[in-house]
């Protein structure tokens, strides 16, 4: 079953996350490097992570995989639970995790092992 709590775990096992609330305490904001990789929103009902490119989140949006990201960016994606198998669910949140990592000063990145 795919809720916060199998979020949480994911998010905790990447190197350097961290969690943070700064939009109050229903919404959970996973960072690397103090840059959002993924985060749930105030519903609890799924999670949006950052893909490669728009045409991978419009894609997945079209295919009824996933909606719009509010608030974010159009390479936002939101990933309703339940909508995609827990292993691509995972391959996404990591996916974005390592987007964002990759973005990150090359000091910042060794830091993180």
């Amino acid at each position: 079953m795919q809720d916060r709590a199998v979020v949480i775990a994911i998010c905790a096992g990447f190197p350097g996350a961290e969690v943070s609330q700064p939009f109050g305490p229903d919404h959970d904001c996973w960072k690397v490097g103090g840059k959002i990789f993924a985060i749930i929103g105030h519903t609890g009902d799924g999670v949006s992570v950052k893909t490669d490119h728009v045409d991978t989140a419009r894609l997945l949006i079209e295919a009824g995989r996933a909606a719009r990201a509010p608030y974010l960016h159009a390479s936002w994606a939101r990933i309703p639970f339940g909508r995609v198998s827990d292993g691509e669910l995972n391959e996404r949140i990591a996916t974005s995790y390592a987007l964002i990592r990759a973005g990150l000063p090359r000091k910042a990145q060794a830091a993180l092992g």
